[in-house]
């Protein structure tokens, strides 16, 4: 007999989910969002939802559903090779080039800038970045029980903290909402579901599926509905909690031009709110919380990556990619947060649509046979679409002219794809495409995929 679990077995491993998720992307996102959406809040929120928090749950939800043992594993329906290419990437976009880095400069710019003369700004953040990916390098060569308590005293004592900031918003709002900025003025739902994409969960959602399985598994739970049920339960958990946070971050950040100003990020709202509500005892604490959270984040994602090069070529040790990321991190986070969420965006561009097509393609397998004539279709498609939408953002971010051939190929796509310009021209084309190479799969005899 197939074992159920209880409510509070739900709600724990709904808990170790959302700390998985939540890291400094979490925080600094929405509070931005709010800031330069203002009067448009609603409909930017909206977009975030969707790509931070729905994105997320269908990662976690297919993982589940696939039954691979990773995501290597899944990503080779559509090819090996593809799948090696993929999912390296989408490790060291999470990891050292960007995730990483960024959980040490989130902690410094809301933990100690406030404390930190302006003209010592950058010593401080070359000085706590050593310090920082120095503890991460030391922590994660020598995995101790110490990360796994710190992280489940802290995931309630994160929420805690929010929630009594995030009440005092609404009691006590900083201002009115301000005025909408740049993009946010005529498109917002469209930068609501880019400014998701910066979070990186429904990336992070494709390996953090396993750790959530794997413990469902220990548990008592092993058949495949059984899994998929359990995910669900917990799934709902973890991104409910993600929703409330977000939204009231995203008001905090709506109240808060007026009395504050516009940041060029997001860290800086939640410091200087943080300071009005509770004073420097509520300053301190905050600190203290964010950098242990984005610390254990930080030795998460510098672990998973080290053992994942690893097991890919083995020849080099797991502590010399630890090092080598490490050390990666800490040069990478010197330029500061601004900049690593600039040259983010281009590759987040590129790897999204990637990653929610094989989503997809894992939820509608079954009503094509598993056929890799699908996988491959869709993939293309999307990787036709995406990788210029990457380059494209690439030339925006870099401030330089088109290229020729770019040009061409943009106007195509804009006058061809529905959805382009608000940053979804790949939905479309792949969901055409895997219908009808998935009618073709269900009535000719192509080649399957071995599906456990």
């Amino acid at each position: 007999m197939q074992k159920k679990l209880s409510f509070s077995s739900y709600l724990v491993i709904g808990v170790m989910l959302f700390a998985l998720f939540f890291g400094a992307g979490n925080l600094i996102f929405p509070a931005q969002l709010g800031q330069n959406a203002g009067d448009n809040l609603l409909p930017a929120v909206i977009g975030f939802l969707v790509t931070g928090v729905g994105l997320p749950f269908l990662g976690i939800l297919a993982m589940g559903f696939s039954g691979s043992s990773n995501l290597q594993e899944l990503a080779s329906r559509v090819h090996p090779k593809y799948a090696i290419f993929f999912t390296s990437l989408l490790y060291l976009t999470i990891g050292p080039f960007f995730a990483a880095p960024r959980t040490g400069t989130v902690a410094y710019e809301i933990g100690i800038t406030p404390f930190v003369p302006e003209d010592s700004i950058k010593l401080g953040l070359l000085l706590f970045t050593f310090v920082f990916f120095g503890i991460t390098l030391w922590l994660s060569l020598n995995p101790a029980k110490i990360v796994d308590r710190v992280g489940k005293i802290l995931s309630p004592g994160i929420i805690i903290l929010l929630f009594f900031l995030l009440i005092m918003t609404v009691i006590k709002p900083l201002g009115p909402i301000g005025e909408p900025q740049n993009a946010y003025v005529n498109n917002p739902l469209a930068k609501g579901i880019i400014e998701g994409y910066n979070t990186m969960d429904a990336l992070a959602s494709l390996v953090f599926g396993i750790i959530v399985i794997n413990a469902i598994r220990v548990m008592g739970v092993t058949s495949r509905k059984g899994i998929l049920s359990a995910t669900f339960k917990t799934g709902v958990v973890a991104v409910s909690f993600l929703a409330i946070i977000y939204v009231g971050i995203c008001y905090l950040g709506a109240t808060s031009t007026e009395r504050f100003g516009l940041f060029d990020t997001g860290g800086p709202v939640l410091s200087s709110a943080s300071s009005y509500y509770f004073g420097t005892f509520g300053l301190v604490i905050l600190a203290v919380i964010i950098i242990l959270a984005c610390l254990t984040t930080s030795i998460g994602l510098i672990t998973a990556c080290g053992e994942y090069f690893n097991s890919l070529f083995p020849k080099i040790s797991y502590k010399a990619f630890v090092i080598f990321f490490s050390l990666f991190s800490f040069v990478i986070g010197n330029f500061g947060l601004g900049n690593i969420i600039t040259f983010s965006i281009p590759v987040l561009m590129f790897l999204y649509p990637l990653a929610v097509t094989l989503v997809l393609l894992t939820f509608l397998s079954p009503l094509f046979n598993h056929s890799r004539m699908v996988y491959v279709a869709g993939t293309v498609v999307a990787f036709l679409i995406s990788i210029i939408d990457g380059i494209k953002t690439l030339c925006e971010t870099l401030e330089i002219s088109y290229f020729k051939w770019l040009e061409v190929i943009i106007s195509f796509y804009e006058k061809a794809l529905p959805l382009y310009e608000q940053g979804l021209g790949w939905l479309l084309p792949v969901l055409i495409v895997v219908v009808i190479t998935g009618i073709f799969a269900r009535f000719q005899k192509v080649s399957m995929i071995e599906v456990r």
